[in-house]
């Protein structure tokens, strides 16, 4: 299979040295807005650079993979969408539902299949979640809480270009909230402080976020972030049901140290960031791609999933600035 890959930052390279290893891709071929960027990444990784995303194009790929900047992902899955192409494209699809829904449009009209990269539902820990909630086995669930913590904040420059934290950082606590309970979220209540690094501020964003998120089923879920978790990379996710509680990402390398005389020591490793703790599931959405570019699988998780999980953050934002509880209801969906 031949692939396509624009986009070399920091998770374009991880997944062109994943694709390059994958044994039913036979050539890849790498492009950056970057030339020389993509050059060291096709050296690196054994890939072809082209000089162009154009060329990409014209080089008659069997599909595409788009880890570029956020601004150009709706742009790029339409013109794949107009060559035929199988994509798979790093979330989100847009910052906003206009473009969000514009490009499912097109991937809509043209029958082509689109992947979204949500990485964490190829999570071991979040599939064995999925699995104890769909058989039954916590009785009925009646809280969630979920955690997302970034160690440092990213550069001041990329904040305004990110959507925000709820678009940027929880939505993927969103799109697994939904993946693992199987329910739908139906009203958020949402806030969000600015007083930590001045940046936050300058940018209209905030460096930190909790959600209040009601299911349709009454199961009440609670999200929160930052971007300034000095002890390391934390997420994690617990359910509480009836008769059991589980947790994910509480192993020896969760960054958080118990106050309890007989607790567990604090991790000597605690994950630095997302790419280590999330190495496995970005190589298992990718290997889940070829085959699905190649028809033997089913898409795992298409572009209207993106959609809801943007959706979710739309709701949060609104809340965030006008103080209430947001219903769902009120976000645009429709295609």
């Amino acid at each position: 299979m031949r692939i396509g890959l624009i986009g070399t930052g920091r998770i374009g390279t991880f997944h062109a040295g994943a694709l390059s290893r994958h044994a039913e891709v036979g050539s890849l071929v790498v492009a950056d807005a970057d030339p020389g960027r993509a050059a060291r990444v096709a050296e690196l990784t054994g890939a072809t650079a082209a000089p162009t995303v154009d060329d990409v194009f014209a080089r008659g790929m069997d599909a595409l993979v788009i880890a570029s900047a956020t601004s150009s992902h709706a742009d790029l899955i339409a013109r794949a969408a107009r060559a035929g192409l199988p994509t798979f494209c790093e979330k989100p699809i847009a910052l906003d539902l206009a473009g969000t829904l514009g490009a499912l449009r097109e991937v809509e009209a043209a029958g082509t299949r689109l992947q979204i990269g949500f990485m964490r539902r190829f999570d071991a820990g979040y599939r064995a979640a999925r699995e104890a909630v769909r058989e039954g086995r916590l009785g009925r669930l009646h809280t969630v809480r979920a955690i997302t913590s970034d160690p440092a904040p990213p550069p001041a420059a990329y904040l305004p270009l990110s959507g925000g934290l709820y678009r940027d950082c929880l939505v993927h606590d969103f799109d697994i909230l939904r993946w693992v309970t199987g329910r739908e979220i139906v009203e958020v209540y949402a806030t969000g402080s600015d007083a930590g690094p001045g940046m936050f501020r300058a940018a209209g964003d905030v460096d930190t976020a909790a959600a209040l998120l009601t299911l349709d089923d009454g199961t009440l879920a609670t999200a929160t972030a930052t971007r300034c978790n000095g002890a390391g990379y934390d997420v994690r996710m617990e359910l509480a049901g009836e008769r059991d509680q589980i947790g994910v990402g509480l192993d020896d390398r969760t960054p958080i140290t118990s106050t309890e005389p007989l607790g567990p020591p604090a991790a000597d490793k605690p994950w630095p960031g997302f790419l280590e703790r999330f190495a496995p599931a970005y190589e298992a959405e990718l290997d889940a791609f070829v085959h699905v570019a190649s028809g033997a699988l089913d898409n795992p998780c298409d572009g209207r999933e993106a959609l809801e999980a943007l959706r979710v953050a739309e709701a949060c934002e609104l809340s965030r600035r006008e103080h209430r509880p947001v219903r769902l209801a009120e976000i645009a969906s429709a295609l």
